[in-house]
């Protein structure tokens, strides 16, 4: 049966996150309900990576059992923030979640003094001075196979706090100080967790040497704080050659 791949990007300001939840705002809703219109049958997506209230995206994957519909038709149904960057076939049965072997984030910060107009909805505002060789040795200790369970909410679904990071680190470039991180796949708040657990160790509010204790699984009372949404955005997910077509 014909399946097909989309690439979206959204502005997660004011959505509930990506999944559909009775009478709120998502994004899964708002695509699902262009995409029906346009190819002419009810299409239910499938997506990379599950996006929480807040939460933006650049290169979101999501498919969906169907042929590929036009990008200009489905854009022209969607509100302003939610766009559809591309639709083509793929290979029978591709699965934009199951088939995922990695994805990537983005956690940005504003460190100028005047706060931003631009940057209001896509970063965290932070003056205060914070060390950036500690970030650096907290990201470097980030790779490999670690239990999160310090890095998520107690009350939680999941039933494994195991996961496998690919790669971690922190850049700068003028005022913009970011956080990449690839893992095989992320829990709920634990980018955003991590973030505000490191921001803490680089204002010296908490020690350095109990960030490796947090990654043995911690209870998550002994973390730090989970940095707003709004800083967050999914930045892609990756695929074998042979699931991409």
């Amino acid at each position: 049966m014909a399946t097909s791949r989309m690439t979206i990007e959204y502005d997660g300001t004011a959505f509930h996150g990506w999944a559909v939840q009775p009478g709120l705002r998502t994004v899964q809703e708002e695509l699902e309900r262009a995409l029906t219109v346009v190819a002419r049958h009810p299409v239910h997506l499938t997506v990379a990576g599950r996006t929480d209230t807040g939460v933006h995206a650049l290169g979101q994957v999501a498919s969906y059992t169907g042929l590929p519909v036009r990008v200009a038709s489905v854009n022209a149904l969607l509100p302003p923030d939610v766009a559809v960057v591309s639709c083509e076939a793929a290979p029978d049965g591709f699965d934009a979640r199951r088939d995922a072997i990695s994805r990537r984030y983005r956690y940005r910060i504003l460190t100028r003094r005047a706060r931003s107009v631009f940057d209001a909805r896509t970063s965290l505002h932070v003056v205060r001075d914070l060390d950036r060789d500690l970030l650096a040795a907290c990201a470097a200790m980030l790779p490999g196979r670690h239990d999160f369970t310090a890095f998520t909410p107690t009350e939680t679904d999941h039933v494994r706090f195991e996961r496998v990071v690919h790669e971690a680190r922190w850049t700068e470039e003028g005022d913009r100080l970011e956080f990449h991180i690839t893992a095989d796949a992320f829990m709920r708040h634990m980018n955003r967790c991590l973030v505000g657990t490191m921001l803490e160790i680089a204002d010296r509010r908490r020690p350095l040497e109990g960030f490796a204790r947090l990654l043995r699984g911690a209870h998550r009372r002994e973390a730090g704080f989970t940095a707003p949404a709004r800083g967050l955005t999914f930045l892609e997910a990756r695929y074998p050659a042979a699931r991409l077509g």
